[in-house]
Formats: C-alpha cells, sequence, structure tokens
C-alpha cells in the first residue's frame, strides 16, 4: 500500500506552502480545471519518482526540460516521455534552432518562477512575457492524463492532457509544438 494519498482539488490548508505552489492552484480553479493531487517529500530525480508515478498511474509523468539554444536568447520547455533519453540536436533541427542546453537556474527563476527539480508545464503562467517556447514530445499527446508538479517538488499533479494543453497552456498565453523526440533510454 502506499504511503501517499491522493487528494482531488487543491489542499484545504495553504499554511507553509509556497506562494508559487498556491497560484497553481488558484489558476487551475479559475479555469475550471479539474485535478487531483498527492503531497509527498521533495524530489530531485527521475529515479525518485517512481512510486509518485505508480500512485499517479495511469497519468504518464513527464520529464521537463528547462532548455536555451547557443546564443542563449531563446528558450524552452521540453515535456516529454521520462523513458527517453533528451537528443539536442533531434530537437533543435526540428525547430530550427541551434544547439540546445539547458538554461541557467537564475533564468529558470527569472522566466518560469521556478527552481530547479520543480520544472513544469504549470511555470507557464509566471511567463507572461511569453519568453518560453513550450515543446512537447509527440507521444505525450496519446495520453490521457498527466503527473505534472505545481511549481514546487513536494506535490504532483494528476489531470486531463487535454486540459493541460488546450485549456491552461492557451490561458498563459502560450502555445505549443509538437516535437519528436527519439526511442526510450533503455531500448
Amino acid at each position: 500500500m502506499s504511503q501517499f494519498q491522493m487528494e482531488k482539488g487543491r489542499p484545504k490548508n495553504g499554511t507553509g506552502r509556497m506562494d508559487t505552489e498556491l497560484r497553481v492552484y488558484d489558476f487551475l480553479d479559475q479555469l475550471g480545471i479539474e485535478y487531483e493531487r498527492i503531497d509527498h517529500e521533495a524530489v530531485e530525480t527521475m529515479e525518485a519518482c517512481i512510486e509518485i508515478d505508480q500512485v499517479l498511474a495511469p497519468a504518464v509523468v513527464c520529464k521537463n526540460l528547462y532548455l536555451t539554444n547557443s546564443k542563449e536568447d531563446h528558450y524552452y520547455l521540453l515535456m516529454m516521455l521520462g523513458d527517453k533519453k533528451f537528443r539536442s540536436s533531434e530537437v533543435a533541427g526540428q525547430i530550427g534552432s541551434t544547439r540546445l542546453s539547458f538554461a541557467s537556474a537564475e533564468r529558470m527563476k527569472e522566466y518560469l518562477d521556478i527552481r530547479p527539480g520543480s520544472v513544469s508545464v504549470m511555470g507557464l503562467m509566471n511567463d507572461t512575457e511569453h519568453r518560453v517556447k513550450l515543446l512537447v514530445d509527440e507521444d505525450l499527446l496519446a495520453h490521457e492524463l498527466l503527473g505534472c508538479h505545481p511549481c514546487v517538488n513536494t506535490s504532483s499533479l494528476r489531470m486531463k492532457t487535454e486540459d493541460v494543453l488546450k485549456r491552461f497552456v492557451p490561458a498563459t498565453g502560450h502555445d505549443y509544438i509538437a516535437v519528436h523526440v527519439g526511442k526510450a533510454a533503455n531500448l
């Protein structure tokens, strides 16, 4: 039996929670997007997420990478299946960019109001100047449910993929580009 308890919607009490997390719940509630939530210890790696992923199932929990081009004048948030390996040249070629690498924690905080380890599509609500482009692994589009952090890595959300991509993302003033990310890392 899991140590995690799935809850419907926002926490009943916001005490001890970061403002950035509470703003996510406010935004989702304002849009009328239904979500379920679990609270947990901070997770820093995909491996640490295994039990959380099992609780969120059948939602697919994606790997979120905050990237920049070589000039550091374009920024991207890549949502991809967690078992896939990121290949910079593969994704860069599809979006007409120079080599992609991980962007700085400073720019992540400035543009998305997120710290490393908490990267999530939910951070787009904080990018009011639309400096970050969303890239979505086309294989994610086939999944009905997805899991993500509410801008902190001590909670995880489960919601409909369609709600995230067709309601949440447009409400932030963003859109997304579907990209092909190669095969699973263990293949």
